[in-house]
């Protein structure tokens, strides 16, 4: 019988529910805003561990603080993930920016907006035949 998920896998589903909250509840910096944990991925032998996050700053500036708060409190971060979970070895955490959501958005609306001109022309071009 084959295992459905291997133990970095579960292990990083773990982090990522628990780094999510501690970010939530725990870390008091103004500059990280509203930040959503999107993925984690750790390494085969857990020492590292790449967190994904999704911020909801829409400027590049607000984007490159918040991220340059999230790595300044990733010892922090660590030390509270280390007494949330029972591992011989805490991963290091590294924050990743990821925009694949702010890019689904954009290229909804996109997507939208092309919809909405067909419909006109579609329309258009049926006033035409009327006339």
């Amino acid at each position: 019988m084959a295992k459905e998920f291997s133990r970095s896998q579960r292990v990083a589903q773990q982090i990522q529910k628990e780094i999510a909250g501690i970010l939530q509840r725990d870390v008091k910096d103004p500059r990280i805003g509203m930040v959503t944990v999107s993925s984690v991925e750790v390494s085969k032998d857990l020492a590292y561990a790449s967190v994904y996050v999704t911020l909801l700053n829409f400027n590049d500036d607000g984007i490159e603080e918040s991220m340059k708060g999230l790595s300044e409190a990733s010892g922090y971060v660590r030390m509270l993930l280390g007494k949330a979970l029972r591992l011989r070895i805490v991963p290091e955490i590294k924050f990743v920016y990821d925009n694949s959501l702010v890019e689904g958005l954009r290229l909804s609306g996109l997507v939208s907006q092309a919809v909405n001109q067909d419909k006109q022309k579609q329309q258009q071009a049926g006033r035409d035949e009327e006339e």
